[in-house]
């Protein structure tokens, strides 16, 4: 398991990975959790990128997207308590550059694959929420149901322990506090 170790205070913060395609409710689990742990949770900076510039990222804007994403991971697990929930990785980003540009570039790919290593465990959201237009970020039901099926390939082929989260809201946080009450042992 992946922890991080803060000197000044001897604790250690455990991440967890969400991921899942588009409009499978990952940041609404990433927040339903960090308020129930009173943690912190890392929201997708893809979404903020994607809001600033007012257009979805480049090819060659991969790699910035990931390297942010793992900068705020860092930063918010300074004053995380026990949890991070990190809304999710580059992992996911990696499967959509695969998807829309039919390459990752090598230094995306190699923090990608190193995700086993980062994470304590691994949440996928399943593809059961209605799925909901945002803007720019979203393309359809058909490729938010396409990415889901690449990323348990993934996830399966490089061995990485994962568990999808089902249903509602208040059922999705329920069974991950079950499983990470095995963790905390």
């Amino acid at each position: 398991m992946s922890a991080v170790n803060h000197n000044s205070s001897e604790r250690l913060v455990q991440k967890i990975a969400i991921l899942g395609a588009e409009s499978s409710g990952k940041s609404a689990l990433a927040e339903a959790l960090a308020a129930h742990y009173k943690t912190l949770w890392v929201p997708e900076y893809l979404r903020e990128f994607v809001q600033i510039e007012a257009r979805v990222p480049q090819a060659d804007e991969q790699l910035l997207i990931a390297r942010t994403q793992m900068q705020r991971e860092e930063q918010a697990s300074l004053n995380a308590i026990e949890w991070l929930f990190c809304d999710t990785t580059p992992l996911m980003t990696e499967i959509y550059s695969h998807h829309y540009f039919e390459v990752a570039e090598t230094e995306l790919l190699k923090l990608s694959s190193a995700h086993a290593e980062r994470y304590a465990f691994t949440l996928v959201t399943a593809p059961d929420f209605p799925w909901e237009a945002d803007g720019l970020q979203r393309e359809s039901p058909m490729v938010r149901q396409l990415i889901h099926e690449q990323l348990l390939e993934v996830l399966e082929e490089r061995e990485i322990p994962h568990m999808l989260i089902e249903g509602n809201l208040k059922d999705r946080v329920q069974q991950v506090a079950f499983a990470l009450s095995f963790l905390m042992q």
